[in-house]
């Protein structure tokens, strides 16, 4: 697990597993922790981290329900869980399905928990919409569905940094999930361009945080992508430095996916 100040009022964590970010901001006495990190000692040692380093937790907040964003309350049972709109109605019409995820993980890699994941009370968040945080901040709350059928960016107009949960990745090209679909994905990356032209930092769900220049070049990367794999289907051509074997599995499935409609 890394930790990185990107901002006097943001730390983002990278988990060692699929380099999932966590994202913790603060203003005033108050703080939320967006997304979790995944191995169990990670989040084990995520309180202290953030004690250490004067970050509260009032809340959590997931930009989306994939079961590896939605740890947060094993590191802090007692806080409570937001989410847009979208990603509510997902958890309640799939319920204990990030359980059974978190399960198998835990299963394939031969690990154990302190504890099962509850959680607890979803609080449903208008979006577009806004959070208040400290004296007078506001998190705002950007529609980012496409990867799956749920989805919220964060943005956070004080410090300059955005969450956009699982897009705009150094490290993965885009995925077409279940109920995600090829024109969601790029309305998302249209609606996202805008704030990423104006932040200083970019933290994607996987992956080290960007600066605008790069997030602007991963975008129009992406964008090449979405367009080829729309046209040409699996022989669509991926960005040069995500070529990897991982992420020609990713990009045969999400071929199959657009090619079944």
């Amino acid at each position: 697990m890394r930790a990185l100040a990107v901002h006097p009022d943001v730390i983002v964590v990278i988990s060692r597993v699929w380099q999932t970010t966590c994202t913790a901001v603060r203003a005033g006495g108050e703080g939320f922790l967006i997304d979790s990190p995944v191995d169990p000692d990670e989040l084990d040692a995520l309180p202290d981290l953030l004690e250490q380093s004067g970050f509260p937790v009032s809340g959590l907040l997931s930009t989306h329900a994939d079961w590896d964003h939605l740890l947060g309350r094993l590191a802090f049972p007692a806080a409570s869980l937001g989410c847009g709109e979208s990603t509510a109605r997902r958890l309640a019409a799939e319920p204990g399905a990030a359980q059974r995820a978190l399960r198998e993980f835990d299963e394939d890699q031969y690990l154990e928990r302190r504890s099962p994941l509850g959680l607890g009370s979803v609080q449903s968040l208008p979006v577009p919409g806004r959070l208040s945080v400290g004296e007078g901040d506001e998190i705002e709350l950007h529609p980012a569905d496409g990867h799956t059928a749920d989805g919220t960016a964060y943005w956070l107009p004080w410090t300059g940094v955005l969450v956009c949960g699982d897009y705009l990745s150094p490290v993965e090209i885009p995925e077409i999930s279940g109920g995600g679909s090829l024109e969601a994905y790029g309305a998302t990356l249209a609606r996202l361009r805008e704030l990423v032209e104006i932040a200083n930092t970019v933290v994607p769900g996987h992956g080290s945080p960007l600066d605008r220049e790069l997030a602007l070049a991963v975008m129009e990367e992406d964008v090449a992508y979405l367009a080829g794999l729309e046209r040409s289907g699996a022989e669509a051509p991926l960005p040069e430095t995500r070529r990897t074997g991982a992420q020609r599995r990713r990009h045969a499935a999400n071929a199959a996916r657009v090619a079944s409609g």
